[in-house]
């Protein structure tokens, strides 16, 4: 059973890349970063963005505001505070990584941050 359920899975990953190519797509990773920025502000953000997301991720990028809610992992107390969603679909490879990496490690220091929430998905992209 396990070898079935193995076999349908590689054939669908197969299909999903050729129907990505077939539509004229790459196959890529998104990254959906969360910066909460209840203590930074507009004008912070905005040279955030300049000085570093945008040369980190020259290709583009798309960000708009959220509102979140966390726990902090030190004190478990839960906040609510404005956020900062930014999206990008980049290749998957060690500059991208990089990238990535750069970008969350200079928001945390920059402007006192204790995380830039991340998620990762694999997806079809065509620009």
């Amino acid at each position: 059973m396990r070898a079935a359920a193995l076999s349908s899975m590689l054939l669908l990953t197969g299909c999903t890349s050729l129907t990505c190519e077939r539509l004229g797509g790459t196959p890529m990773l998104e990254y959906q970063l969360f910066f909460g920025r209840s203590n930074v502000s507009d004008k912070a953000w905005a040279e955030f963005t300049a000085q570093v997301i945008t040369p980190d991720l020259p290709a583009g990028f798309t960000e708009f505001d959220a509102d979140g809610q966390w726990m902090n992992p030190d004190t478990r107390q839960i906040s609510r505070e404005r956020s900062r969603l930014v999206i990008v679909a980049a290749p998957d490879t060690p500059v991208t990584a990089s990238a990535i990496a750069h970008i969350k490690d200079e928001y945390r220091q920059r402007l006192a941050q204790i995380v830039v929430g991340t998620v990762v998905h694999p997806v079809c992209a065509a620009f």
